[in-house]
């Protein structure tokens, strides 16, 4: 969860793993043993989603810190990105970039950035030649990054008797935006339907409406338009932080929504099924806990992750974790911990915000080795490469 200014995201491991490894086999489609893990030398093929050694037309094979590197979203303090993340782009260990307000100063200096980003990206040294996911959260209203569209909250476009047009209309402002400055990626819109005036989403405006299928309606007219003009769209935070209370903040410590799965499906995930329908290209799963699906926060679930957004919704696109450092996950250990159960749980991209590229280092290396060590099944974690690399490829 983000709100302005700061980064918002919506026992021990012994326990969580002991919890997780009974449904290692659900989360991974099959057996997670170290010969489905040990395909690091094949080459990955986004084109045609399949991994087969020489295999023209594709993608040279990838080393496993580089196979690993794909799954990791790095952030950096600063004005400035570190001599470490352009090491890292350069030699095909980075997915993307995450960028928060204290990286931007204004639009030509951030341009600037990512210029130089895609320049190491462009590098020799780099097997996956593709763009970079370069993102933000530009959602309207309060929560911009960018100067600029889109100037609306969505509360502001739910309560609007022009909300249609003015919901397309945010799309193509965000991606017009975006798109100058070089990003491709918004990590928007909030699909949230909320509950009371003044809760969570609603008093910074993150919500278009409590009747799930305006959201549903508006959310998707964002998503298109952003789509159709080169940006990449996220729904957020499945399978919902709607009934979350002004109090309840996934950055600060666990969040618990008691809702039976039937509110579940009929109200909070109806704007998830639609954006599916409309062809978001992402979904970020968020980190409260929801009892009725499982007792661990939604982005470390088999259940919600693979039940409910894969096998329910029949999403294809690529899943980003909310912010890996988030105080909801404190009982969860460290990076490589939290990463390890994530990556079981089928999430595809680790969004490792915490503006350190140390964050990203931690959990490309733990992907890494738990890849080649058969932690994780080798077939299933291909597969999340080639989904990640597909969306690096398309328009």
């Amino acid at each position: 969860m983000r709100i302005p200014g700061k980064w918002l995201t919506a026992g021990g491991l012994a326990v969580a793993l002991a919890t997780v490894m009974p449904t290692m086999a659900t989360a991974a489609g099959g057996r997670p043993t170290a010969a489905g893990g040990r395909a690091a030398g094949r080459a990955v093929t986004a084109r045609s989603g399949v991994t087969e050694s020489g295999l023209p037309g594709g993608l040279a094979s990838l080393s496993p810190q580089q196979l690993a590197g794909q799954r990791v979203i790095y952030s950096y303090s600063g004005l400035t990105p570190p001599a470490s993340l352009i090491n890292l782009i350069k030699h095909g260990e980075a997915a993307g970039v995450i960028f928060f307000g204290q990286n931007i100063s204004s639009k030509a200096q951030i341009a600037s950035v990512i210029k130089q980003l895609d320049q190491a990206n462009a590098s020799p040294l780099n097997p996956v030649q593709a763009p970079l996911l370069l993102m933000t959260d530009q959602e309207g209203g309060e929560v911009r990054r960018l100067p600029g569209r889109p100037y609306l909250s969505e509360k502001q476009i739910g309560a609007s008797s022009q909300a249609e047009t003015l919901a397309t209309e945010a799309g193509q402002g965000a991606a017009s935006n975006l798109r100058s400055v070089g990003m491709n990626v918004n990590l928007a819109p909030v699909l949230d339907v909320y509950r009371t005036a003044g809760d969570f989403d609603d008093q910074f405006g993150r919500s278009y409406s409590k009747d799930p299928n305006v959201v549903s309606d508006l959310g998707s007219r964002m998503i298109t338009a952003q789509q159709a003009h080169g940006v990449a769209a996220t729904a957020k935070h499945f399978p919902g932080l709607g009934a979350a209370s002004a109090s309840q903040n996934t950055d600060v410590g666990p969040v618990r929504l008691n809702l039976s799965k039937d509110t579940l499906r009929t109200v909070d995930e109806v704007p998830f099924a639609a954006a599916v329908q409309a062809g978001v290209k992402l979904v970020m799963v968020s980190w409260a806990v929801y009892p009725s699906l499982g007792a661990r926060p939604a982005g470390l679930s088999p259940n919600v992750v693979q039940g409910e957004l894969r096998n329910r919704l029949h999403f294809t696109g690529v899943t980003i974790t909310d912010a890996l450092e988030a105080g909801a996950l404190r009982a969860f250990g460290s990076t490589q911990q939290r990463t390890l159960l994530a990556a079981i749980a089928g999430m595809d991209l680790m969004l490792c915000s915490a503006q350190s590229v140390t964050q990203g280092e931690d959990a490309r290396a733990e992907l890494a080795a738990d890849y080649t060590g058969g932690v994780l099944n080798g077939p299933n974690f291909l597969a999340s490469v080639n989904r990640v690399i597909a969306l690096r490829q398309s328009p």
